[in-house]
């Protein structure tokens, strides 16, 4: 993603916490994706200005709309050259289309409330998050897109998300905060090598899409920002995460399907997901979260080469009386964990409802659940797995897991109730609940050994060649 041939110098700036960073602009340079473009522009072509003050919305708009021409004619690349660019939410309103940031670029989320604009609640979900009613749209939006990439030489977005999270611990919200990247209802999708700061939520979030590919992500916010989740797939078919580091005031990655009663009634489940080479800080928070609106369902979800530092759980499943779905066919395999605070946990007892009109006998099925490869260090508690009376979580699998207590640990290492599965060589030993079914048996909790077909995405080698308009 090097640039090989500069056309001209323009300015000079501070940006990404560079000072005097010398801003050019480019003729021709290369990067990866799943789809290369024919047509290009550079947000200056649109009125653009990089300094920190002006706002670009109208000119992201303007240049999106202007390339949507050329998405049945090889499709159209967006460049954001160096500089701080102001900007409320855009949407990408076209098909076969790259957005590029530059690596001094950032893009700073405006934080004027005119500038975002107020969308319906996603109907898997009945109601926004923070409050009843209405949700403001993501700083970058897109809906019903085919081949959408979004992507950079590690540029920045800054959601500036204080803000918004004074308002939300004030009660002061009159809608559901904003998330940096949400895509909806799109099919190929690509987010990769940016660096994403200070979202005022969520920072990405595929709903109702397949084929989604999140790749090289880092992802910042203060340990202690609410619900500044890093990575989000929601109701989605075919996922691809990995190579992300994420330091996050919530779940790293959280495996969503919808909330309650409207997330069965969409009935639209999350299936298909690999989550590899993950880098999670979360001290409040788990590494991977199953849940908890996860009443559309959670299928075959496999996570490898996971690595979990001071975070409050490796794995969880959320869930709770009145949810209904399901999380069943979870692979987890050589984890590494240091200073934790559950290794394993397992919530039958997740409150939080959209409302009263939920099902209490819509109870979910958890099972088919498998845990191997583990080592753990500095663990105040090795496990705390409960599931619900009259409905045992069932299929669990623990084996080849050495965890290492702290000296501050629980006197009881694992707390289990209404559940069901088997263990083998497992340190320390586990529940009885969890029988351990002999050394020869380590290798007993399955890990699919074929592909995805979300596996089969390969990037390609794209070029960006400036074009004057």
């Amino acid at each position: 993603m090097e640039v090989v041939l500069v056309l001209a110098l323009v300015v000079l700036l501070g940006t990404n916490g560079v000072e005097s960073q010398t801003a050019q602009v480019y003729e021709y340079f290369e990067y990866p994706a799943m789809s290369c473009r024919t047509h290009s522009a550079s947000l200056t072509d649109f009125g653009g200005v990089g300094d920190g003050t002006t706002s670009n919305t109208k000119a992201f708009q303007a240049a999106i709309d202007h390339l949507g021409q050329y998405a049945s004619e090889g499709g159209s690349q967006l460049f954001v050259p160096p500089g701080k660019w102001l900007t409320g939410s855009f949407n990408l309103t076209t098909s076969h289309f790259t957005l590029y940031l530059h690596r001094y670029a950032v893009l700073l989320a405006s934080q004027d409330e005119s500038e975002w604009s107020v969308i319906e609640p996603l109907p898997s979900y009945g109601r926004g998050r923070d409050t009843t009613g209405g949700r403001f749209i993501s700083l970058i939006h897109g809906t019903n897109l085919t081949d959408v990439v979004i992507t950079g030489d590690k540029g920045t977005i800054d959601g500036q998300g204080v803000l918004w999270w004074e308002k939300f611990r004030k009660g002061d919200l009159k809608y559901t905060r904003p998330y940096l990247i949400e895509i909806m209802y799109s099919d190929n999708v690509q987010i990769s090598h940016l660096t994403l700061i200070n979202s005022p939520s969520w920072n990405v979030h595929p709903v109702y899409s397949s084929n989604v590919l999140v790749q090289g992500l880092t992802i910042l916010a203060p340990v202690k920002s609410p619900n500044t989740d890093g990575i989000n797939p929601d109701s989605c078919t075919n996922t691809r995460i990995e190579d992300c580091y994420i330091v996050s005031g919530d779940d790293c990655v959280a495996v969503k399907s919808g909330w309650d009663e409207y997330g069965i009634a969409y009935g639209m489940p999350t299936k298909q997901v690999v989550i590899r080479r993950l880098t999670c800080i979360s001290p409040f928070s788990a590494v991977i979260a199953l849940g908890s609106e996860m009443s559309g369902g959670i299928q075959d979800v496999r996570a490898e080469d996971i690595v979990a530092i001071n975070s409050e759980s490796g794995v969880r499943i959320k869930t709770g009386v009145g949810r209904g779905g399901f999380v069943k066919d979870i692979y987890v395999r050589r984890m590494t964990m240091k200073t934790m605070k559950w290794a394993f946990w397992i919530t039958g007892d997740y409150g939080s409802h959209p409302d009263d009109n939920y099902d209490p006998n819509a109870l979910p099925v958890i099972q088919n659940i498998n845990y191997r490869d583990v080592v753990a260090e500095n663990v105040t508690m090795a496990a705390k797995l409960e599931g619900i009376s009259g409905d045992p979580f069932t299929g669990i699998c623990i084996s080849n897991v050495t965890i290492e207590l702290a000296k501050t640990a629980k006197k009881v290492p694992w707390n289990c109730t209404y559940i069901a599965g088997i263990s083998s060589g497992v340190v320390p030993r586990p529940c009885d609940l969890l029988p351990d079914q002999g050394q020869e048996k380590m290798t007993a909790c399955n890990f699919p050994e074929d592909s995805l077909p979300i596996d089969n995405v390969q990037a390609q080698i794209c070029t960006y060649k400036r074009k004057y308009i």
